[in-house]
């Protein structure tokens, strides 16, 4: 059997759709088309008032024009993956336009708004932004962090929030604001004090912490209050912890674990056993103390990996894993509030993610898995432990040597691992007040470049408008891809090669193309900042073996017209779909719908 579409030709990306203009008095119009926008740019950024909404809440959103204008016409074009659902006609003058728009009250759905400026009946300018409708932040985790908390002030504050709101940052990781580990918040006088020192001698304002928890929560976000699972200051009996609660590296309890800190710190940090009930009950009780003061969302609990042989007190091998699992149930129990806890090199996921009360899967990637093949086993890995109930972030830390000295995150790197994590189906936690290289969060010796900035918005917008075909409910397909023209597609993620893999959701297939034929490395990391720039590919062309009868495919990048999806002509013969992709620089993807 053949079957073709329309012809799309070579080099044209076109969405070819209708439909019914939301507006008294029209009729059908012609969907605008983002690839044939050619003209001068007006339009300079759009933002939406906060980073998710609740199913039936008014989206509010401001359209910023690179100078004053009159009289401008804009057309919107709201779309469910290739689907047009709406669409609103506005008129305004000065530097900026203001609108609403409330979507559908259908829960857990990504949309994308398509924004053109209109010309004597033209349409000459164009930008994307993506909207996500989710009740419950953890079914599609975006997270972020902060990690300064001087004494700052609001419109500083803000600045940073309204930044991370522009990358649909939905959850933020409040890292290092405490006191101590094991008295998070310093008292004075029953209430808590104006300000202290962190760990690494740095201030913090209670009013920073607060000021900034409360303009999160404006945007819809969630705030995460970080910190360890069984770490206290080599002082800490002074505030009640016991010794003989901690974790020791041999029997006899002669030598307490620790983990050392840079001179000139507060502290090395002493460890504890997670499973000792006095120790659960001390830790949990600061915590409660904590949330009493701090209207944080959830505690983000850190650990350190794998400490090797450990024992108690009592001279009693210990599980870390089985112990944090207990300390964690206990915390839900006493403190009802959302968990995250890092996962140091996966080291304890697969106890954790089936029987800990989390709500995401966080894993801290290290050099147990170093290539990008590995980013996608992780995730991979986890939604196994989970049984398909909770999504995945990473901490993945680019350029780490290059973060060495002063200098630039390196573009090509930074999009390349993005494009793994994202197409895998997992979130990538790097943006806050800058980008992170370092476990160590306040590290800024590397700059975003203002192209990578730019960049970065597209693939987070992609990440929320198809994050219904990215994360959640899909499982591996088995349909294969093959390269019939000069570019070379690998199942595997090959140095030199494409790299395709698929996956399933409701009968469709969804098939990532990642662009490592010009890779000057297949680690993700690029610690040097040496990965290279993919050269744009045109006109791809692929087999893709089916057995299906294939209705239609929608194609889709981050890399173009701000992410706007496009239908794609093909031909089906002999249980074999010949396409061609319009364009590959980092990452494409399709989806094909079955009859």
């Amino acid at each position: 059997m053949v079957k073709k579409f329309w012809e799309l030709g070579r080099t044209s990306l076109v969405i070819l759709s209708c439909l019914t203009v939301l507006i008294a008095g029209c009729n059908k119009k012609q969907l605008l088309k983002a690839e044939e926008v050619t003209g001068e740019s007006m339009m300079d950024r759009v933002a939406t008032d906060k980073a998710a909404y609740e199913p039936g809440e008014q989206v509010n959103f401001t359209l910023y024009f690179k100078e004053s204008v009159s009289d401008a016409e804009v057309r919107v074009q709201y779309r469910h993956l290739e689907k047009v659902i709406e669409e609103q006609v506005l008129k305004g003058s000065g530097e900026k336009l203001d609108w609403t728009w409330t979507p559908p009250k259908e829960d857990g759905k990504g949309y994308m708004a398509e924004i053109f400026s209109i010309q004597n009946g033209e349409a000459k300018d164009h930008l994307n932004i993506a909207v996500d409708v989710s009740s419950d932040w953890t079914k599609f985790p975006r997270y972020g962090y902060l990690a300064d908390f001087h004494e700052m002030s609001q419109d500083e504050m803000a600045a940073v929030i309204e930044r991370l709101n522009r990358f649909h940052i939905n959850g933020v990781q409040f890292y290092d604001w405490q006191y101590k580990h094991q008295t998070p918040i310093k008292m004075d006088g029953g209430q808590p004090a104006k300000s202290w020192e962190d760990i690494a001698n740095r201030p913090v304002a209670f009013n920073t912490v607060k000021g900034y928890i409360d303009l999160v929560h404006a945007r819809n976000m969630k705030a995460m209050n970080y910190n360890l699972i069984f770490g206290a200051y080599e002082d800490a009996e002074k505030d009640g912890v016991k010794r003989e609660w901690g974790l020791f590296k041999d029997p006899s309890a002669t030598n307490q674990d620790k983990h050392p800190l840079p001179e000139g710190w507060a502290s090395d940090i002493m460890l504890y056993d997670p499973s000792n009930t006095e120790w659960q009950n001390y830790l949990i009780s600061k915590e409660a103390e904590v949330f009493e003061h701090l209207p944080f969302d959830g505690w983000h609990v850190d650990q350190l990996g794998d400490r090797g042989g450990l024992w108690n007190a009592q001279g009693e091998s210990v599980k870390l894993p089985e112990g944090y699992v207990s300390f964690l149930k206990k915390a839900k129990e006493q403190l009802d509030v959302y968990y995250v806890m890092n996962a140091v090199g996966q080291y304890g996921q697969a106890f954790l993610a089936p029987n800990a009360p989390l709500d995401f899967l966080y894993t801290e990637v290290w050099d147990g898995h170093p290539k990008y093949k590995n980013l996608k086993e992780i995730i991979d890995q986890n939604t196994k432990y989970s049984k398909q109930r909770l999504n995945t972030v990473l901490a993945a830390y680019m350029n780490y040597d290059l973060a060495n000295a002063p200098g630039e995150f390196n573009t090509p790197g930074v999009l390349l691992t993005d494009a793994v994590i994202f197409a895998s189906g997992g979130s990538h936690l790097e943006l806050g007040e800058n980008m992170l290289a370092k476990e160590y969060f306040p590290n800024k010796n590397l700059k975003i470049p203002v192209e990578l900035e730019k960049q970065l918005i597209h693939y987070y917008d992609f990440l929320v408008a198809y994050q219904n075909i990215l994360r959640g409910g899909l499982e591996e397909s088995k349909t294969t891809v093959e390269g019939t023209g000069d570019v070379q597609i690998s199942a595997s993620a090959d140095q030199g090669k494409v790299w395709s893999f698929a996956k399933q959701r409701d009968g469709d297939d969804i098939i990532h193309f990642i662009n490592f034929t010009d890779a000057a490395t297949m680690d993700w990391n690029d610690s040097a900042g040496e990965q290279t720039e993919p050269t744009e590919r045109q006109n791809v062309k692929v087999a893709v073996r089916t057995s299906g009868e294939v209705d239609r495919i929608m194609f889709a990048s981050p890399d173009y017209y701000g992410g706007s999806p496009v239908e794609l002509a093909f031909e089906q013969k002999d249980g074999q779909v010949a396409i061609e992709l319009p364009k590959l620089k980092y990452w494409d993807l399709i989806k094909i719908s079955y009859k």
